[in-house]
């Protein structure tokens, strides 16, 4: 899934492009490019909210998240914020298609995202690897390796993950690269390593072509 996030105008379209020309070394990934056009990897304008579209779309279809995720934004009363979410009504988020447990996972977020010791903007993550944000972000209950590397992606722009740990971007693979048979992850890490240091647009190619 492309956890909801808009395509932007400037992308490796064009195989003057860094971007492009790494990603078109792959000749399967250049046929991506033409089909789809410019696909970008940008960090949010919000980080949690973000991270709340997330966890949002934790093992849903993109339309049933859709439509939940745009509930779930009535019952907030404007974007979400942390005190947004902790002062929400469980009762009401649950009636706009969310589980207990992620109303849960949504307040422990914003709790997290509200302490001020802790700082999990793009800034205060600068210096910080991408598995040293994984870990981070799995210290609060409810994020899990998904929801954290859809983090890098999607909230913060890093432009080198491969999140094989999602189901789309697994047979989205399968079915670009072995007609619908199973691949194994370790073959999977093989086929991207053609795009480093650019897996995230990559795997932004993969999901386009697995939901077309």
């Amino acid at each position: 899934m492309d956890d909801g996030v808009d395509d932007a105008a400037e992308s490796p379209a064009d195989a003057t492009d860094p971007i492009a020309a790494t990603l078109r070394a792959d000749p399967t990934m250049a046929t991506l490019i033409d089909r789809h056009g410019p696909l970008d990897v940008a960090p949010a304008d919000d980080e949690f909210a973000r991270l709340c579209t997330s966890i949002v779309n934790q093992q849903l279809s993109t339309a049933s998240a859709a439509a939940i995720r745009e509930r779930f934004v009535g019952v907030l009363g404007g974007d979400p914020t942390p005190d947004r979410v902790l002062a929400a009504d469980r009762a009401a988020l649950r009636e706009a298609g969310l589980s207990g447990t992620k109303v849960e996972y949504l307040r422990n977020v914003a709790a997290a995202f509200r302490d001020d010791e802790r700082d999990f903007t793009r800034e205060g993550l600068a210096e910080a690897s991408d598995e040293a944000v994984v870990d981070r972000l799995t210290e609060i209950t409810g994020v899990g390796p998904w929801t954290a590397r859809m983090y890098l992606i999607f909230a913060l722009g890093r432009e080198d993950v491969l999140p094989l740990g999602d189901l789309a971007v697994r047979r989205g693979f399968e079915q670009i690269y072995n007609g619908g048979e199973s691949l194994s992850r370790a073959e999977m890490r093989e086929i991207g390593e053609a795009w480093r240091p650019y897996r995230s647009y990559g795997t932004r190619y993969v999901w386009a072509e697995y939901e077309s």
